[in-house]
């Protein structure tokens, strides 16, 4: 059956299309120079239309497409599209009975899937969504039309909306797992620390989430929903002991997790490790040729000498050295350097050793070339830091020198090895979980082995708690952007927070909450506490008055108290201390730097050396080119990372914190807090 337009309908019309002709389950609309074939499968609509004297078929596609048919004769025109119509009714009631099994049977498989009582991660909702595409794909009808049909219709809404809604529906759904959980297993979650875990954390521990991210201000439990996410794992049988790999930043935070998993959940079977420990073992299990971890990883004093007998080997020996490093010390450092032979001078020899420690260690965890640190570098720096690396290239080969003697490796040759044995396959990894504690302190060279460890096996999912207002450790090669961009680096993931501080009080909170996140780069996080604090827990007092505090601190401390006294560097630990023994014996007294301090806690804080200058605080902002071209770059606002430091301190207290600042050049973290409403008192 075919329609044509007529001859003056075709002359006025001027369209392409002036005929159309019926398929067995289609149309065929033509013109003079152009055709265009609809089956039905692709048609939403048929509408006829009458004009003035002629009419006009309009066929209707996906996506708002229309091609239309003018100046055919009306009556015609009606004929054709009753039959035609009716074909394609007849057609489509059938394969909406097709649709319908197909959507049913999809409806079925969301229920199966979503009913089960685990935790829907992003990888599930991924595959449930991949396979309703597949599905509907295939369907016989378009998608516009499958409302239409009433034995389509309920399975296509549920379906449609787990396309279009997915995280949504995910969230709801795992928000109603969530308390189904924290309801059915409440006494898990009451007995499985000394007490019981609150609502945020709870929730935290539950989050069965392939990449998840819990960010925990200071005093929030980090520990604890690590140490209870094992147990979990365990209590669910989702893992068994030999499954679950739990992490720490240093050997006495693994063994305090040891103790802690030992006690609460009444196994040695799961051992937390470093990162070290970590590679170790990957290489005694890949490798026929154990290595041993060099002496000198764990004697400062002796890796101090082999780094300064060969600085000064090579000034002695070379002119070419020596004036190199004249200038980089006098130069770019601003040190005093004395005239001579200045590389003999004991006190600068000191001094320096710390520093050509530390540019070692970020040399070696580089682990590339020296042509691939130079490309690495910031083009700004480049041609100073290629001086640079060609001065130290000595030390470095002294360096390799030594462990090849000792037939030992350092940290970062380590990892760099156990990375090496991942990447070849010489490891299966038996872990499905991987716990990392204080996530923010994690460096790229870090990061890399676990994205080893997860390349290897890409069910192993990764639970990260740390602080961001916490990361205070650039300086030894940690990178924050892996725990602020946590889903980039280490693919799509939840994040949670935990919401409650056990350790300060609310003002305390308010004025380190307020500080931290004036820098509008650190992540948004609530950090509520139970305890009640006066206008007076965190005061501003001037620095010669530290005799007079520690005077009337001693009139009402206990000794069971402990007072926490914090500086930025170990050499402005107060003379007033020496004295201490005696003069407040009674005074339960300890000194530490701030960043030595992270972990700890004490009922009151003093907080020394808030001061513009050299020795201040915040400390001046100036890195030696060698920091620039190997560490990460800094963050775009002032003083960030001594901003963390500074919050660091400040919750390190539970009652009471004294910050000393310096009248005559005071620190600009001082005007900072006064804004924020800390008082600053005239006496103790």
């Amino acid at each position: 059956m075919e329609l044509k337009s007529t001859s003056l309908g075709k002359h006025l019309a001027q369209h392409p299309y002036n005929r159309v002709k019926l398929l067995p389950a289609g149309v065929e609309v033509k013109g003079d120079r152009h055709e265009y074939l609809i089956p039905f499968n692709q048609l939403i609509a048929i509408n006829c239309k009458r004009g003035l004297v002629w009419g006009e078929l309009e066929f209707v596609l996906p996506e708002d497409k229309v091609v239309r048919l003018h100046g055919t004769e009306w009556a015609e025109t009606q004929r054709f599209f009753h039959h035609l119509n009716s074909l394609w009714l007849n057609w489509s009631a059938e394969m909406s009975d097709v649709a319908a099994e197909v959507l049913t049977a999809q409806r079925e498989e969301i229920a199966r899937r979503t009913r089960k009582e685990v935790w829907f991660r992003r990888s599930d909702m991924q595959a449930l969504q991949d396979n309703l595409r597949a599905a509907i794909s295939a369907l016989p009808l378009p998608h516009a039309r499958l409302g239409e049909f009433e034995n389509c219709r309920e399975a296509w809404a549920i379906c449609k909306a787990w396309l279009e809604q997915g995280e949504e529906r995910r969230h709801q759904r795992n928000n109603v797992y969530t308390e189904r959980m924290l309801e059915k297993y409440a006494a898990f979650f009451d007995q499985v620390e000394s007490s019981p875990l609150n609502p945020s954390q709870a929730r935290a521990v539950v989050n069965g989430e392939d990449s998840l991210l819990v960010l925990a201000g200071a005093g929030s439990g980090k520990t604890s929903v690590l140490v209870a996410r094992a147990g979990w794992l365990l209590q669910r049988g989702e893992a068994t002991e030999e499954q679950i790999l739990l992490l720490a930043f240093g050997r006495q935070a693994a063994q305090e997790m040891d103790e802690r998993i030992a006690s609460r959940l009444n196994t040695e079977a799961i051992s937390a490790r470093t990162f070290h420990s970590l590679a170790l073992h990957i290489i005694q299990q890949g490798s026929k040729k154990v290595p041993r971890i060099s002496e000198l990883e764990s004697d400062a004093t002796a890796r101090h000498q082999l780094l300064i007998d060969s600085w000064q080997q090579q000034c002695r020996e070379k002119k070419a050295m020596a004036k190199g490093w004249r200038q980089w010390l006098s130069e770019e450092l601003e040190w005093d350097v004395p005239e001579g032979e200045y590389w003999q001078d004991k006190r600068l020899a000191k001094r320096l050793a710390t520093r050509l420690d530390r540019w070692l260690g970020l040399m070696r965890m580089h682990g590339g070339s020296q042509a691939e640190m130079i490309d690495s570098a910031p083009e700004e720096v480049r041609e100073l830091f290629t001086k640079r690396i060609k001065l130290m290239a000595p030390l470095l080969k002294s360096w390799k020198a030594a462990l090849k003697a000792e037939e030992a490796v350092d940290f970062s040759g380590l990892i760099h090895q156990a990375i090496n044995v991942l990447e070849k396959g010489r490891f299966i990894s038996p872990w499905k979980h991987i716990l990392v504690d204080e996530f923010q302190d994690i460096s790229p060279q870090r990061a890399a082995l676990l994205a080893a460890l997860r390349r290897q096996n890409s069910h192993t999912s990764l639970y990260a708690v740390g602080d961001d207002w916490q990361a205070i450790y650039r300086f030894s090669g940690a990178e924050m952007t892996l725990t602020t961009a946590f889903s980039h680096h280490f693919g799509e993931g939840d994040s949670c927070a935990l919401d409650t501080t056990y350790r300060f009080n609310d003002r305390i909170g308010e004025i380190a909450n307020g500080f931290v996140q004036q820098n509008p780069y650190q992540l948004r996080k609530p950090l509520n506490s139970l305890s009640k604090g006066d206008k007076k827990a965190v005061t501003l007092l001037a620095d010669d008055r530290l005799d007079d505090l520690l005077d009337k601190l001693s009139g009402y401390a206990l000794p069971e108290q402990r007072i926490l006294v914090l500086a930025r560097y170990h050499h402005l630990r107060p003379e007033s201390l020496e004295k201490a023994s005696t003069r407040w014996p009674k005074l339960n007294i300890d000194f530490m730097t701030i960043h030595a301090s992270k972990g700890q806690q004490a009922d009151y804080v003093i907080i020394l050396g808030l001061q513009e200058g050299k020795d201040g605080f915040p400390a001046p902002a100036r890195e030696s080119i060698m920091e620039q071209a190997l560490l990460p770059q800094p963050e775009d606002f002032p003083d960030a990372e001594e901003r963390r430091l500074l919050y660091v301190a400040l919750t390190r207290a539970r009652h009471r914190v004294w910050l000393m600042f310096n009248k005559q050049e005071p620190s600009v973290f001082v005007e900072a807090l006064k804004r924020l409403g800390v008082p600053a008192a005239n006496r103790p």
